[in-house]
């Protein structure tokens, strides 16, 4: 504490001691660190990051009891810092004190009046403790008081969440007349209609609406076709309620879309996957090649390339992709697969998993992965590390992870739970491909493939 101000000019005080107590928590010496970051905020009281690191710091090797101290202590000196609040109300919720957690809240909106991200997070309290109309109540005066486009999004996910379809699309056209250029309000309106409602017509109409106020919203060009490619077409005299898709529609909707937005990867691969899917291998292959071309440095259609490549040119394929894109996660976990599913060599292929995880922890698919390749090819309680980094990493990333936890019957799943429930749905996309490619070239399921459909399913035998 006597020590600690020495030959340390006034400028460079607070970027000092904040490095000091990172260098000590990374040598193991907690106390050391505390008192830095003590002494730190002693001489700065309202210095939000320095309060996130002390809390940091009591949450990995301190109590709860320490912590909330802490936090009490941090909310008292920076009241305005929304995330100290929410961070405190989130412990409390987390240890099962509900009650408590509410009265922060309460504490927080008076602090922080019309704050959207405290609406927002007293609305998800009383969400997920089933008390439904509570969060209705909140939701409703935060239209009022802070209409912005997340608080009409969650209004109409809670309607959705309780099968209040029409009053789900009502929110959602309230939001537009606010804000037409908010591209969720168009993909959830056209999801509820097409897989809630079952009109495909209204949905259609919600896409159409969202591309001529958003043309360069890349997911919304994508629902669109993927609409088109499962319904529309004309279902045959004989049986009126036959799901039809129209390809042609589909393929030039992500035609147009790529020529609106150029340069655009995610374009790209659901066009590549759309003529994988119809087995129209040839064409795949074409516009692989233009796609890498016009986006030479797109870890998503290198990754791609690795995995659909033939056998004896993926090595070739994936020496390509790190060349071009070092650093991409999805990249390095591709490599990975084919060190694990190929090559046999487990050393090796743990080591990238473990860089693929460092580059980007947001990313569900990758710890998905790792988790497959440590359950069949590592060991329980390696297997049992990778859970417990992924969830405190807490991914809100990955195409196969977003898919699956963004299902509605998915919505309140944990972060185990949800990897677990990843896992399972890439062992079950890689036995359909392999059952599909033994007997037809790139015949792959209808719902899309990833870089995991394409590797043996003895890959994720154990994994579920």
């Amino acid at each position: 504490r006597h020590a600690i101000g020495l030959d340390v000019e006034e400028a460079d005080r607070l970027r000092t001691w904040a490095d000091d107590a990172d260098g000590a928590a990374a040598r193991g010496r907690p106390e050391t660190a505390r008192a830095a970051l003590a002494h730190a905020l002693s001489a700065f009281p309202h210095h939000r990051a320095l309060w996130m690191k002390a809390a940091a710091l009591e949450r990995e090797h301190g109590t709860a009891a320490s912590l909330d101290e802490v936090l009490a202590l941090a909310v008292k000196r920076v009241p305005r810092a929304e995330v100290l609040w929410l961070m405190r109300a989130k412990e409390k919720w987390n240890a099962g004190k509900v009650a408590e957690a509410r009265g922060i809240l309460m504490e927080a909106f008076a602090a922080n009046e019309n704050s959207q991200e405290v609406w927002l997070a007293a609305v998800k309290l009383e969400w997920e403790n089933d008390e439904t109309e509570r969060a209705r109540v909140l939701l409703s005066r935060a239209r009022e008081r802070c209409p912005a486009d997340r608080v009409y999004m969650k209004s109409a996910l809670l309607e959705r969440e309780h099968q209040q379809f029409e009053e789900a699309v009502r929110l959602l056209e309230e939001g537009i007349a606010r804000n037409a250029h908010f591209g969720k309000f168009y993909m959830m309106g056209g999801q509820i209609c097409s897989e809630d409602l079952h009109s495909v017509d209204r949905a259609r109409e919600f896409y159409r609406r969202g591309l001529q106020q958003n043309p360069d919203s890349l997911d919304l060009w994508i629902l669109a076709a993927t609409l088109e490619e499962k319904h529309g077409g004309t279902a045959p005299a004989t049986d009126p309620t036959a799901s039809v898709g129209n390809i042609t529609k589909a393929r030039s909707l992500l035609e147009l879309g790529r020529l609106k937005n150029p340069a655009s990867p995610p374009l790209w691969l659901a066009a590549i996957r759309l003529e994988r899917r119809t087995g129209h291998a040839h064409l795949a292959t074409s516009l692989t090649s233009r796609a890498l071309q016009e986006c030479p440095a797109a870890g998503a259609l290198w990754a791609e390339e690795i995995a659909t490549a033939p056998p004896a040119a993926q090595k070739g394929r994936s020496v390509d992709a790190i060349r071009r894109c070092a650093d991409d996660p999805r990249v390095i976990a591709a490599v990975a697969m084919l060190f694990a599913a190929h090559d046999r060599k487990y050393a090796k292929a743990r080591k990238w998993f473990e860089r693929a995880a460092a580059l980007d922890p947001d990313l569900g698919d990758t710890w998905a992965r790792y988790l497959a390749f440590e359950r069949t090819s590592g060991t329980e309680e390696a297997a049992a590390e990778v859970v417990r980094r992924c969830v405190a990493a807490e991914p809100k990333h990955g195409e196969v992870w977003c898919g699956v936890m963004k299902e509605m019957k998915n919505r309140r799943t944990t972060v185990a739970e949800g990897l677990e429930l990843v896992v399972q749905e890439m062992a079950r996309r890689s036995a359909a491909s392999y059952v599909s490619r033994r007997t037809a070239a790139y015949s792959v399921p209808v719902d899309g493939p990833s870089q995991e459909q394409f590797l043996p399913p003895a890959f994720f035998r154990r994994s579920c």
